[in-house]
């Protein structure tokens, strides 16, 4: 077959494969044609071979969570706007937009996408450079240049309807809340929910591994007093970020992030600001960007008696995007519940309490029986159970972390799963924080759970996470990855995903008696070959 694809042909070991066995399926080729000719007596369109070369390109330079946006957009420099978008997002792959960066920016780029504030992970900074590419793109072709005052093009409003069983992002569903119960014991620093939801009569169905997207609403009282510090009557009618009409009070609660103060919100209010004092409270935002815990309302109340008009006003704002949780349940043992485990954001600011909009609306605001919007988001990139029933799993899930792992240990439980499972799991002090307890040490008495590792960093002198856990179990560990043990992790990209990956690869250096680089480039074979998954945020 090397008369067939000659050396200097572009491609990869993996499309070479492909096209030699493609091409010795074929019948009356003459082993002696060029490749120019092959390729055309084969009938392979010219996309097709297109698309071969774009495969080439799937590792995109860019694509490292680890590096900087200044270094990521230099490396995209030139690059087409789908890619220069991509660059712009967090690199993570985390599905909380819905998409990966690649398919959300090429859904930007496209026009098929409208909402761009979807990327939570990358915070502002993407958010500002996603407006600035789009903003310098307009008038271009394919692109999407029609924008509204905060950025955004305007996105319909998500449908409550009940009359369609294609439920998603566009259709969520209304289903009803069961329990919001605390996993913390009195005492605890945090307050992590258990809530179960009942997808009853939606047809609605997840695997585990998939999260639960959830629309939340704003607490009234916050957008009480954004509308009267604005000087605003709460029954006028707006256009809401969503492209809805309906009264400004109820566009606030529903519709309209109020955590995130734009870009052209602080440009509208350094417009109209009267005094001295507040433009240059105003300028400094400006220079040194919003702190975090700063609102809408904090904006507002820097501008002083700035006058803005409502309509003005409510341009400038972003909208109130989905939060999605990991689901901590499988439906083979809870039928149509959808559990999850959600962390509470509450803390003080100014005088002032703040409160996370999603987790203190599934902890307070919504009450047992009452609605909620709710869509399924699958998992990304293989993050479930092994096909194998018998394959070893390790799950590393510190704090909310370990919610996908109740759903993957429910249902090797449910399908009678011979393979091993290892858990390592981590909180603050074991007498307050260990979630789930009870479960997992069920679990791991009846022999379904065969290791469980803790890590409760503030019990001892010096602080203990599970990354010193697995330094810990290093010989064990690596037997497991040798004997075919699949790796999965879930929580925060920013520290332990990068401490635990770190310590991977530190393991297999050691235990492996590699150099760092060939255990950097096993632990990437891990992730090629599907046996070292993350979901991380």
């Amino acid at each position: 077959m090397s008369s067939f694809i000659p050396d200097s042909a572009p491609f990869s070991e993996q499309q070479r494969a492909w096209l030699s066995g493609f091409f010795s399926g074929l019948a009356g080729i003459d082993p002696q044609m060029s490749p120019s000719a092959t390729i055309a007596a084969a009938g392979i369109a010219t996309e097709q071979v297109a698309a071969c070369d774009d495969e080439e390109d799937q590792d995109y330079p860019w694509h490292d969570s680890t590096l900087p946006i200044v270094d990521r957009m230099e490396l995209a420099d030139g690059k087409p706007l789908e890619r220069r978008l991509m660059a712009a997002m967090a690199q993570l792959d985390c599905g909380s937009c819905g998409y990966l960066c690649k398919t959300y920016s090429e859904a930007i780029a496209s026009g098929e996408e409208s909402n761009l504030t979807l990327c939570s992970p990358g915070g502002k900074e993407t958010k500002q450079m996603i407006k600035k590419l789009i903003k310098e793109n307009e008038g271009g072709t394919g692109s999407n240049g029609s924008t509204g005052g905060n950025g955004a093009t305007q996105s319909a409003s998500p449908s409550s309807s009940s009359t369609s069983g294609d439920w998603s992002r566009q259709n969520p569903f209304t289903a009803k809340l069961v329990e919001s119960r605390a996993l913390n014991k009195q005492g605890s620093a945090k307050d992590t929910q258990h809530v179960v939801i009942d997808l009853a009569g939606s047809d609605m169905t997840y695997d585990v591994g998939d999260a639960l997207g959830v629309y939340p609403t704003n607490c009234r009282s916050l957008a009480s007093m954004i509308i009267q510090k604005i000087a605003a009557d709460a029954e006028l009618a707006v256009d809401s970020p969503l492209g809805s009409r309906k009264q400004l009070m109820k566009a606030l609660v529903e519709d309209c992030c109020l955590k995130d103060p734009s870009d052209e919100l602080v440009a509208l209010l350094m417009e109209r600001a009267k005094s001295s004092k507040a433009k240059e409270s105003l300028q400094s935002l400006v220079d040194h960007g919003v702190p975090d815990g700063c609102d809408v309302l904090d904006v507002l109340k820097l501008a002083g008696d700035a006058p803005v008009a409502v309509t003005e006003f409510i341009e400038t704002l972003e909208p109130l995007n989905p939060r999605l949780y990991s689901i901590a349940s499988s439906m083979k043992e809870v039928g149509t519940e959808v559990h999850l485990t959600v962390g509470k954001v509450l803390y003080e600011r100014e005088g002032r309490m703040r409160k996370g909009v999603a987790s203190t609306m599934l902890a307070e605001r919504v009450g047992r029986g009452e609605n909620l919007r709710v869509f399924v988001q699958p998992n990304h990139g293989g993050f479930t159970v092994p096909a194998n029933p018998d394959a070893p799993m390790v799950m590393i899930g510190p704090g909310t972390g370990v919610a996908p792992f109740i759903a993957f240990l429910q249902e090797r439980n449910a399908v009678g799963a011979k393979g091993r499972n290892w858990l390592f799991f981590g909180d603050q002090h074991r007498a307050t924080d260990f979630l789930y307890e009870r479960m997992l040490e069920d679990y791991s008495d009846r022999g379904l759970l065969t290791r469980l590792d803790t890590a409760f960093s503030r019990d001892g002198a010096s602080k203990i996470y599970v990354q010193d856990r697995m330094r810990a179990e290093a010989a064990e560990l690596w037997q497991w990855i040798q004997q075919g043990a699949f790796l999965f992790v879930c929580g925060d990209a920013t520290r332990m995903a990068s401490d635990v990956h770190q310590a991977l690869i530190d393991i297999v250096a050691e235990q492996g008696e590699m150099s760092v680089d060939k255990a950097t480039n096993f632990v990437e074979e891990l992730k090629v070959d599907g046996r070292y998954v993350r979901d991380v945020y």
